[in-house]
């Protein structure tokens, strides 16, 4: 089974940016759709963005045009470009992991701060 370890998260200003990193352990033959999400507190886990294996990517309304997601196949791991950050992005970020053989579980997250 695969798990994975999120780093990148830090207290930043509002406006500023952080980059997230997700790297898997474990062993699988193919990893498909790489994710991320978010939960805030007293909110429920919500979808941030997704990449498929090929690369195509789809992104919550609310982090549209200023978040990115992207991925290295070559290193199993996931990555978030986050800009123009807000208050309101002030969660634990956590990543999750498609592969032939399941969904990894959930990992500890990276927390994310956004000061105004």
């Amino acid at each position: 089974q695969v798990h994975v370890v999120e780093s990148g998260g830090d207290l930043v200003q509002s406006g500023g940016s952080l980059r997230l990193s997700c790297t898997t352990v474990g062993f699988f033959f193919e990893m498909r759709d790489m994710v991320w999400y978010r939960q805030a507190p007293g909110n429920q886990r919500e979808l941030v963005a997704r990449i498929s294996r090929g690369g195509g990517t789809n992104y919550a309304d609310f982090v549209r045009g200023r978040f990115t997601i992207s991925r290295d196949n070559t290193k199993n791991a996931v990555y978030l470009q986050m800009n123009n950050l807000a208050t309101e992005d002030t969660a634990i970020y956590y990543c999750q992991v498609q592969t032939s053989t399941g969904v990894s579980p959930w990992g500890q997250g990276t927390q994310v701060t956004v000061s105004s």
